[in-house]
């Protein structure tokens, strides 16, 4: 059997609501849809499963207008890949940072998924060179920057 034993500061996490708001924003950034957009643009490349990039020599077979559908599915899945590279210590931290700080940390999660969303978004943007369009959504760096420091503030304040 786990028990976990809440210090008093920190509030009842079954009767304080406002933990709920923290395991309602970890839920919704599994829903942000990274891999529906790889989807869309998989189909538009006209590339099958298991494929996971359009290589070199798809590339350099492929006429202007392909090229273009295989260069942006390889955006869309970068761009899905930084996804999953980085929502493992979003969601570490937005959960513990949330013990303390649940409202501070909800908001950050909330930054965090709009920023993940034009992120992905401007990296597939047709009208932006070298997947440039992603720096729009660079913002979500400081939520997380911001979910990091919540994280390590709940922990330091549970030590001491």
């Amino acid at each position: 059997m786990f028990a976990l034993n809440v210090t008093p500061e920190y509030g009842d996490l079954l009767t304080d609501h406002s933990y709920s708001y923290v395991v309602l924003t970890a839920v919704g950034t599994c829903f942000l849809g990274t891999c529906t957009i790889c989807s869309s643009f998989r189909k538009a490349a006209g590339l099958g499963y298991p494929t996971p990039y359009a290589d070199s020599a798809q590339m350099s077979a492929a006429s202007a207008e392909q090229k273009q559908k295989l260069y942006l599915f390889n955006c869309a899945q970068r761009a899905h890949g930084n996804f999953l590279e980085n929502h493992y210590m979003a969601l570490t931290t937005l959960l513990i940072g949330g013990l303390r700080y649940p409202l501070l940390s909800s908001a950050f999660g909330l930054v965090w998924s709009l920023g993940r969303i034009v992120y992905a978004v401007g990296y597939t943007a047709q009208n932006k060179e070298n997947g440039k369009g992603r720096l729009a959504g660079a913002f979500f760096w400081l939520a997380q920057l911001g979910l990091f420091v919540n994280a390590g503030l709940t922990g330091y304040n549970l030590a001491f």
